[in-house]
């Protein structure tokens, strides 16, 4: 397996990182690849040792995603499983359960480690972390501590500084948006006559007073003015909206309700079961819209989500981006087949992107030199070593004032310049008939192409063993993102066609006796470009069928 450009810079970063720190924690969003980038960084740290290393999980299912991800990332380390029905230590990397490994009789079995990875990293002030923590530097005080989270600020700002003391790398959404591997949001600020009294809301410890919001967003006639803006703009949508309690969510799903849009309430205080069956609800279209109270700000994705309705305000910046992260996942054809997704709405009806400054304008539109080290600076009230780019500290959640800020801020359409993924692939990838309508690249085991058709991208793989799939459909740039992957998933390092020498050499005469006639007298066509040429024409009626079948369905849908 085969990690994008910017998971390798996220892993040399979090290895520089710890060895001159002995721990530090990456931030990377839903989208980034968290576990393929954790096993990039404990495989780097154990290769050509006798190292041993534990990877903490919260949840079992994670447990055993991990480590699949990390055999196919290092598929020359062992690996063992320490949880409720295993309990090896046998691997030189073990995967671990910490409602399991916390307890005591548990813990003295645990051998000395040389590396800690963390998974969640935001779970880490939770005694039962610490315990495995604290467990392990008595183990070997020379323990190095690695974590990994999408949202470290949970409310207390003080609450991974006793484990972390910097961070080696931030992924933004901006980037993975620019990268193709998630949607762009629209973000559109509507003011329904409640910003004045909002802006003056006091803040608690852990966020704004949201008895104070309810007052101010629970009444009908604002209700009615959210869902009469929601229709003009995204009245077609998979929508998930985010309220202040548990009374102004079940105000606004019956104010949904009553104008015939059929909706669901998921909040705390619901049984995981009654949970559990909304959520199908919605995911299985009974529901347009689901209303949610503080539930489904992390850990719940459903990609066909593809609007995000703000009636809370949020004074992290990090709540922000869940929330509309929730909206941003590309879609996988296959699982969801008829649905295309090109964007996602977010309409805000609070101040969160008047506060924090709206994620487009996280996103560098210049392109940035992603290579080498992290600019970093010190945060004035913890001290951690955090990213310069940094707007707020992943430990302590201390906010940096824009340097705009007082000034106002105008909103638009999301505008969106493409990454060279093509030059930045560690695979080449070939124009196939010079018209930028069909690319294609291979490897030794796969290949993947991205065609367009009738207006729309689409991207196909397959390989040896492999069967023809339908990877991605919609903008160009996700479909290369796709295509890239797949080719990623099914080649290795060692056989990525960028490196090898006979790419730039003629084609053979045994492949130009397989292509039409008018590639024979093509004399500078290169071994490579024929052997893109010879992968799409041996595919090609799987590749139109593919393609043709997913435009038909997106018709009839």
């Amino acid at each position: 397996m085969i990690l994008r450009p910017r998971q390798k810079v996220f892993v040399e970063r979090s290895i520089k990182a710890l060895d001159e720190h002995g721990n530090t924690l990456g931030v990377a969003p839903t989208g980034a690849g968290k576990t393929i980038m954790l096993s990039g960084v404990a495989g780097e740290w154990l290769d050509d040792t006798d190292a041993k290393a534990c990877v903490l999980a919260h949840r079992d299912e994670l447990t055993s995603q991990n480590k699949a991800k990390f055999r196919k990332v290092n598929p020359g380390i062992e690996t063992s499983v320490f949880d409720a029905r295993e309990k090896s230590w046998s691997g030189q990397a073990t995967f671990a359960m910490v409602q399991t490994l916390s307890r005591e009789a548990n813990l003295k079995r645990m051998p000395t480690l040389d590396l800690l990875v963390i998974d969640e990293a935001h779970h880490v002030a939770a005694p039962s972390y610490r315990r495995i923590i604290d467990h392990a530097r008595e183990r070997n005080p020379d323990l190095a501590v690695f974590g990994v989270t999408a949202t470290p600020n949970r409310g207390d700002r003080k609450g991974l500084r006793p484990v972390f003391s910097n961070v080696a790398d931030q992924i933004t959404l901006g980037e993975l948006i620019q990268s193709g591997h998630l949607v762009p949001p629209r973000t559109f600020v509507v003011d329904v006559g409640t910003q004045a009294a909002l802006s003056g809301v006091k803040r608690t410890a852990d966020d704004f007073d949201m008895a104070e919001v309810d007052a101010i967003m629970n009444k009908a006639p604002i209700t009615e003015a959210v869902i009469r803006h929601w229709q003009e703009k995204a009245g077609n949508r998979k929508t998930a909206v985010f309220c202040s309690t548990i009374g102004h969510a079940r105000n606004v799903a019956e104010a949904f309700t009553a104008a015939d849009v059929p909706a669901v309430l998921v909040h705390g205080e619901l049984s995981n079961s009654e949970r559990k069956a909304a959520l199908a609800r919605f995911e299985q279209g009974e529901a347009q819209v689901v209303v949610n109270v503080a539930v489904l700000t992390e850990g719940w994705d459903h990609p066909p989500t593809d609007c995000v309705v703000l009636l809370r305000p949020s004074s992290f910046k990090s709540t922000l981006i869940q929330m509309i992260g929730r909206g941003l996942r590309t879609v996988d054809p296959n699982e969801y087949p008829g649905v295309t997704k090109t964007d996602c709405i977010v309409l805000d009806f609070g101040t969160s992107t008047l506060l924090h400054g709206s994620l487009e304008q996280d996103v560098n539109l210049d392109g940035r030199d992603l290579t080498g080290e992290a600019p970093q600076k010190e945060c004035p009230e913890c001290g951690a070593q955090v990213p310069a780019a940094s707007l707020e500290c992943p430990l302590c959640g201390h906010r940096w004032e824009r340097a705009e800020s007082g000034e106002p801020i105008e909103l638009t359409d999301f505008v969106m310049s493409e990454l060279d993924l093509l030059k930045r692939s560690s695979f080449r990838w070939c124009d196939l008939f010079g018209d930028d309508g069909a690319l294609m690249a291979t490897g030794f085991d796969a290949w993947a192409g991205v065609f367009f058709l009738n207006g729309r991208w689409y991207s196909v793989g397959g390989g040896k063993n492999l069967a023809t799939c339908l990877l991605a459909l919609g903008e160009r740039t996700v479909c290369l993102a796709a295509a890239d992957d797949w080719l990623n998933a099914h080649e290795s390092e060692d056989t990525a066609l960028k490196s090898r020498r006979w790419l730039n050499q003629a084609a053979t005469q045994q492949q130009l006796r397989y292509l039409p006639p008018a590639y024979r007298q093509d004399f500078g066509l290169t071994r490579y470009q024929a052997s893109c040429l010879l992968a799409f024409q041996f595919n090609k009626r799987d590749i139109q069928s593919r393609v043709f079948g997913a435009a038909d369905q997106r018709e009839a849908a």
